[in-house]
């Protein structure tokens, strides 16, 4: 699949005549209001398989697109493609501008303290909230280890004695907005970004 890109998700049948809404993963609408070919894949298999869209149309305000595919005849086809994802050939990507970016060249992406140098962690997903925003998950930590936990003495709680669960450690992350005031540089060569943070933007939303 990494020679995949993934564009959206099929949600939800429109209609009786096999119409698909899809959730968008891209900011291409043509990839949706196009014809062309796209493909489809499965959640129980590998291989994306070959559709044509004829039609679609936005849904203002829902990140929804409403879209006609050639071999959906009906809502009963269409209701077997629930959870399907719309995917296109990654070397079929549109050009985009300087200073822009593909999510998926962003993914995975280590993530640099630019005054301090320390490696901070990597870039797991995109988040729109107004902006983008980049979640990163933080290498280092502060919370204690499943193993510390499980060994804790049991508590006494409105009088009964209940012996605590070994508890998951959780994963830090933290969202970095992705403005050039905090992210001046994004290195795609060398897989990394450097960020220039705040006061306080390491340990929020831990």
């Amino acid at each position: 699949m990494n020679d995949w890109i993934e564009i959206g998700t099929i949600v939800a049948p429109q209609g009786l005549q096999g119409e698909l809404r899809v959730i968008s993963n891209s900011d291409f609408s043509e990839r949706f209001e196009e014809p062309g070919t796209r493909w489809l894949q499965s959640p129980q298999e590998l291989c994306p398989q070959e559709v044509e869209l004829v039609r679609g149309r936005y849904i203002p305000g829902r990140n929804l697109y409403v879209i006609k595919l050639a071999q959906v005849k009906d809502r009963i086809q269409a209701e077997a493609l629930r959870n399907y994802k719309l995917v296109v050939p990654r070397s079929n990507r549109p050009k985009i501008k300087e200073g822009e970016y593909h999510v998926s060249d962003l993914i995975n992406l280590e993530v640099y303290n630019q005054k301090t140098g320390e490696l901070i962690g990597n870039i797991t997903d995109i988040l729109w909230a107004g902006h983008d925003l980049l979640e990163v998950k933080l290498y280092h930590e502060n919370v204690q280890k499943e193993s510390e936990l499980s060994q804790s003495p049991p508590k006494i709680i409105r009088c009964q004695k209940q012996k605590n669960k070994p508890k998951k450690a959780k994963i830090a992350t933290i969202l970095i907005p992705f403005v050039y005031e905090i992210v001046p540089v994004v290195d795609l060569e060398n897989q990394r970004i450097e960020i220039n943070p705040p006061v306080g933007l390491l340990e929020l939303n831990q």
